[in-house]
């Protein structure tokens, strides 16, 4: 269901913006659901929780934090790359290498960047194996925005004053509508990328955003192909 760009919206970007879990893989590949359960297991064993209360808590602190990092770290003073480097043991492997969407990010004109609530060294690895590392000239992640998540405003605000970018010349890529209300107020083009016809594999009820259609430019279910379409439209 990729709705194609109007070529007259994305001539004139220079700086293509891409969150990373999600959106720059399939959420059918179910990558995201192990960080998921290690957070369950993590919130578990710091507060002594079974998991269906630890779950719970997670999501609490999701909602109320922006990240479960950082309610645990409002709550429970716990040290973030302890909660990082435990979250992030996973494996890979389940991500299939993608060709297609890398000729695509490769071709884009000008500068690509992933923009993550997760850490580099997650990204990097998750790029990698989906071949496409190579193809963006910087990482900002949790870390450089010091641990402060999306969606607060100063982290977009941090993101763009590092590296110049002007929201008017910037696209960016989210698998979530709320993370998109910031980029637009700052004049970015926004495509939302939801799941492979709409059908939800990990994601939860609350993972969703009605309120914030409005932020919204364009929606897709393939990546690569919304992108590929770009690219032949600014060549």
């Amino acid at each position: 269901m990729t709705m194609l760009p109007d070529p007259a919206r994305f001539a004139h970007v220079t700086d293509w913006v891409f969150d990373l879990d999600n959106t720059l893989y399939p959420h059918h590949s179910n990558l995201f659901s192990q960080i998921d359960v290690k957070m369950t297991a993590y919130v578990g064993e710091l507060l002594t929780l079974p998991r269906d209360d630890a779950r719970k808590l997670q999501k609490e602190l999701y909602r109320e934090y922006g990240t479960t990092l950082n309610g645990l770290m409002a709550r429970h003073g716990i040290d973030p790359d302890d909660f990082l480097e435990k979250v992030h043991d996973i494996d890979y492997s389940w991500l299939v290498p993608d060709p297609v969407l890398g000729t695509a990010i490769r071709q884009l004109p000008g500068r690509k960047f992933i923009f993550t609530n997760g850490d580099r060294r997650h990204a990097e690895r998750t790029a990698r194996q989906l071949g496409i590392l190579d193809h963006f000239d910087d990482i900002f992640d949790i870390v450089a925005a010091g641990l402060n998540p999306k969606p607060a405003r100063q982290t977009y605000e941090k993101f763009a004053e590092l590296h110049a970018v002007t929201g008017h010349n910037a696209v960016m890529f989210e698998d979530l509508a709320r993370n998109l209300s910031v980029p637009k107020s700052l004049g970015m083009t926004t495509v939302l990328v939801v799941p492979r016809n709409f059908e939800p594999t990990f994601s939860e009820i609350w993972e969703r955003d009605p309120a914030n259609e409005d932020d919204v430019d364009f929606v897709t279910d393939d990546l690569a192909e919304f992108l590929t379409a770009i690219v032949d439209v600014t060549a």
